[in-house]
């Protein structure tokens, strides 16, 4: 079977018509995926939706959380994207996270997480510094609530510091940029592909 992936946004602006530098980012994603028959389904403004605060499934009425969850693992692959906002990661993303925290209670009979055979990559974007930082606090709360990480999961770029230009204002994007998100793609897409052929076997 194909493999799906999905695509968070969580930039926060809340106006998907908005021009975002993390969806520019994310369409650099979605060329070197589709070199590798990996279709990205859907891209999500996180902030155009209700997400409540809370660390469980469903935070109750108008609560965006169960829907988006759903969709979330219903694909094989999760690109996280999102600004670096004060050197880290924006606050819609770790709402994302704190949500995924309810994984953890959520287990099956040999103790997998629902996220469990599931590949999640990095597309961050900022001006001055914190793409490494922000990177590692998202790989490792999502390693927590069971997302397997391949090697070479981040794309990201960071402008000069104190400096005012965005990725969406580049006339074109960096090769290193480009030759990093054909090695993220190709990884994850392998990756992916293994564990679903092949899942977690779990504990007893």
């Amino acid at each position: 079977m194909p493999l799906k992936a999905l695509a968070l946004n969580c930039t926060l602006k809340a106006d998907a018509g908005e021009e975002s530098s993390t969806d520019a980012m994310i369409a650099v994603l979605a060329k070197a995926f589709g070199d590798n028959d990996v279709a990205i389904s859907e891209t999500v403004r996180v902030a155009a939706l209700d997400i409540k605060p809370g660390v469980t499934s469903d935070e109750g009425e108008g609560d965006g959380w169960p829907a988006l969850r759903k969709k979330i693992l219903a694909h094989d692959i999760l690109i996280f994207g999102g600004p670096i906002w004060m050197g880290q990661i924006g606050s819609v993303a770790k709402r994302v996270l704190e949500r995924m925290d309810a994984f953890l209670s959520e287990t099956d009979a040999q103790g997998r997480m629902p996220s469990y055979g599931k590949v999640a990559v990095a597309a961050i974007v900022g001006n001055e510094d914190g793409a490494h930082f922000s990177s590692a606090q998202l790989f490792q709360a999502l390693n927590d609530v069971g997302w397997t990480i391949p090697a070479v999961a981040a794309c990201y770029w960071v402008g000069e510091a104190m400096g005012s230009t965005d990725f969406k204002d580049l006339k074109q994007t960096p090769k290193k940029v480009k030759e990093t998100a054909a090695m993220v793609a190709g990884n994850a897409a392998h990756l992916a592909g293994l564990l679903k052929s092949k899942p977690y076997p779990g504990g007893s």
